[in-house]
């Protein structure tokens, strides 16, 4: 990246892209297109500021070196001073050995950058900081050098951390942790190391040599455990650096920088500017805001639906569909008691059980709520009341599985009491100006309600085969009783679509007697277009590769259909082009038949007077040309016809 110093007091950014397919950022002024070096040193030298990093992406360290090289050798041209900033990183750092033997807590500080050590893998990282260092000190007036020596970075889409924050999004059980995890990481945020860039363009710091890292002195176990409990299950596992060698989610770099264990101190960063820290204090202390930035960055927002309607009317159908499409979690309140009810069985079990110290009283608590709800359920002929049932939801909704793809609410709440109660924000929250109040991280953002008269459901129903109807409410006395208790719920005057209209989520209405296609398809569809486009990470490498198995397998089948098709109607063709020769064939032959018999029948009598009056006199003149032998038998014989003619007599 390369600014430039405007008129108007502000910089003009000019930069590269490493994918130049994708879309220029908004903040850039230009993207530099070059396909020689040359080209790309002229751009250099028409800027004021030239800064690499070096950081990410190990194919920028030769090209820095050029930069800086390239600069230098032109500084006969160079009018106004240059400033060129490497970011490198605090690998470079990594085998220093400590200040004090005796007391290797003290922390390193731009002071003692002359005796840092590389990691093995890190050398080039380091000779370019040399290299830079070296240049910036030949000609200050027209180049001044800088060298940042950058923590790991966190904040926004995340970078080294990424493969954590993926993981606990997807819910993994336990995330893992390299090593023994008591290696001190030295870490900064993006927007923080930023702040320094522009404090030193700013100021000009005498110091050329900058360590730029926060006051967090983490641990990787506590970065780890810290992004398991706000995104994940709040669990982890150590495994050896043999093993996380062989993971595919992580490159060596990264694998490297996250086993450093570097106590850092940013000396002039924290004496010498000026900065509006957006994470001071570290990873850790600020992992909920890091998280949410992590969240909006790669577009991981959360969808939340609400499917409702009458019975039969294939809610959890459409849910289904939903749910697989968009990777989201089908909310069923006979799942969600069931699962409740088991966790709450196993939790009351251990409170007679040797570790009820450790459990800190929830086991017993848990064995009391579960005596509670079964004495409420022996008052309500079996049925759980709605203050459980909805604690239950509530615990569900909140659960980080549901907090992090979303989730789609099938047929529950039923009643706008139990919309409003389930809903209902926590004390602590305030809703939204000139909107009710409710807890907006359960809120369904789509909702959608399913219509069709009574004779349709029940037509659905009785169609329905007995294999599927067996041992369910979907029978005919079942169905009445549901569709009654639905209307009761829902009134013309009073319907749990009213409290999400008070909320401003207004539901759309949709009558599934429209659908004629299969497995309603068409309500899917239109549902899909209501909720937009999904927010996951989309396939996994497992499901992409099965999706391009079955396209494969699609596309065979297709070709081996088209083949055959095509076979079958060229056989087809051949069988009517023969049969049409047959026809014309035989069409033929009886013509050839009919104009033989034609042509017999008329020569008949021709032949007749042939017989009658020419063959006798023919026949006799053939025998005396015989007999006399003449020199010319033709005229002899024409002679003796013309003497033998009866019209000449």
């Amino acid at each position: 990246m390369a600014m430039n110093l405007c008129e108007t007091g502000c910089f003009e950014i000019i930069g590269t892209m490493k994918d130049r397919t994708q879309p220029k950022p908004d903040f850039v002024k230009e993207i530099i297109n070059y396909e020689t070096k040359n080209q790309l040193s002229e751009y250099l030298i028409e800027c004021d500021i030239i800064i690499y990093d070096i950081t990410e992406d190990p194919d920028q360290i030769d090209e820095a070196v050029w930069a800086v090289s390239s600069l230098h050798s032109e500084l006969q041209r160079i009018e106004k001073q240059k400033m060129f900033i490497l970011v490198s990183t605090v690998l470079s750092w990594a085998r220093s050995k400590p200040l004090d033997q005796d007391d290797p807590e003290i922390p390193f500080t731009e002071e003692d950058y002359r005796r840092r050590k590389p990691h093995p893998n890190f050398k080039e990282h380091n000779s370019a900081e040399k290299t830079v260092m070296k240049l910036g000190k030949t000609n200050k007036g027209k180049m001044v050098t800088y060298v940042i020596a950058s923590g790991l970075t966190y904040g926004g889409g995340e970078n080294i951390f990424h493969y954590l924050f993926k993981a606990a999004w997807h819910n993994t059980p336990e995330l893992q942790c390299f090593g023994n995890g008591q290696n001190v990481v030295p870490t900064i945020h993006i927007r923080d190391l930023g702040a320094v860039i522009q404090n030193i363009i700013d100021s000009r710091p005498r110091v050329r040599f900058l360590v730029a890292v926060d006051d967090s002195k983490n641990t990787l176990e506590e970065i780890v455990k810290c992004i398991s409990g706000s995104l994940g299950t709040g669990k982890m596992r150590f495994i050896s650096k043999e093993e996380a060698l062989l993971s595919k989610d992580i490159e060596q770099a990264d694998f490297d920088q996250l086993l450093v264990n570097l106590r850092m101190d940013a000396v002039t960063v924290k004496e010498a500017m000026r900065i509006r820290w957006a994470s001071e204090t570290g990873i850790v202390e600020n992992i909920n805001t890091v998280v949410n930035e992590y969240k909006e960055a790669r577009q991981l927002m959360p969808l939340r639906a609400f499917i409702m309607g009458p019975p039969a009317s294939g809610k959890s159908t459409v849910a289904k569909q939903l749910c697989e499409n968009y990777k989201l979690h089908h909310i069923k309140i006979k799942d969600v008691i069931d699962n409740a009810l088991e966790a709450l069985q196993k939790s009351a079990s251990r409170a007679d059980g040797e570790d009820q110290e450790e459990d800190d009283g929830k086991a017993a608590e848990d064995s009391e709520l579960l005596d509670t709800i079964n004495e409420n359920r022996e008052e309500n002929n079996g049925r759980i009341g709605d203050q459980y049932v909805i604690r239950f939801l509530r615990e569900k909704l909140h659960s980080k599985p549901c907090q992090n793809q979303g989730f789609v609410l099938d047929g529950y709440p039923k009643t706008i009491e139990q919309a409003k109660e389930l809903f209902a924000a926590e004390e602590d929250d305030e809703g939204e100006e000139g909107k009710g109040s409710y807890d907006t991280t359960i809120m369904p953002d789509t909702v959608v309600a399913l219509n069709a008269p009574d004779e349709f459901l029940r037509h659905r129903v009785m169609n329905l085969p007995e294999t599927v109807v067996a041992g369910t409410h979907n029978t005919e006395e079942g169905l009445a009783r549901r569709l009654a208790e639905y209307k009761a719920y829902n009134t013309e005057d009073e319907t749990v679509l009213n409290f999400f209209d008070e909320m401003e989520i207004h539901p759309e209405k949709l009558d599934i007697t429209t659908d004629t296609s299969d497995n309603m398809s068409q309500i899917v569809e239109h549902v899909m277009k209501l909720m937009g486009e999904p927010r996951n990470y989309g396939p996994t490498a497992d499901e992409m590769e099965e999706i391009q198995r079955q396209e494969e397998e699609k596309r065979v089948k297709r070709e081996e259909e088209e083949r055959a098709e095509k076979e079958q109607r060229e056989a087809e063709e051949a069988a009517e082009r023969k049969a049409r020769q047959d026809e014309w064939t035989s069409r033929l032959e009886d013509v050839r038949r009919e104009e033989y018999e034609l042509l017999e029948t008329q020569s008949i009598p021709l032949r007749n007077y042939l017989m009658k009056h020419v063959m006798p006199t023919l026949t006799q003149g053939l025998i005396d040309a015989c007999k006399v032998r003449p020199d010319d038998p033709i005229d002899f014989l024409a002679e003796y016809l013309f003497q033998q003619n009866p019209q000449t007599e």
